[in-house]
């Protein structure tokens, strides 16, 4: 299933939206961007054959790693991948679900979750 890229941005706000607002002040500094698929680097760096089996990725330091004496970060940012996303979809309501499986998983990095426990919460 695809959509225009207007409307895959509002299901990803939809998405965070949905995050309860008590999480709002820890997402503050968290970037989420779109992109079409993972560029050679990335997939390099995850050390992936294909573009097309990452759904979202999370880049940052998360909040259970950080210290007070680090000088500097990362920016925070979560990637959604609409081309991967779209692939594996048949509707709209599977999309909306998806994307919010993936929103919720990528925030769950942020939140020092590892794969094991966001599987465990039903977003891995």
């Amino acid at each position: 299933m695809r959509v225009n890229d207007d409307e895959f941005a509002a299901i990803v706000e939809e998405a965070i939206a949905s995050v309860p607002a008590a999480f709002g002040p820890y997402l503050e500094e968290i970037v989420i961007d779109v992109e079409d698929l993972p560029d050679d680097e990335v997939c390099e760096d995850l050390e992936l054959d294909s573009p097309y089996t990452l759904l979202g990725l999370y880049r940052g330091t998360p909040l259970t790693e950080r210290h007070v004496d680090q000088p500097y970060r990362w920016p925070e940012r979560v990637v959604i991948y609409k081309r991967n996303i779209e692939r594996m979809c048949r509707t709209r309501g599977q999309m909306v679900r998806q994307i919010r499986k993936t929103v919720l998983h990528e925030i769950g990095h942020h939140f020092g979750l590892d794969e094991e426990q966001l599987r465990q919460l039903g977003y891995g």
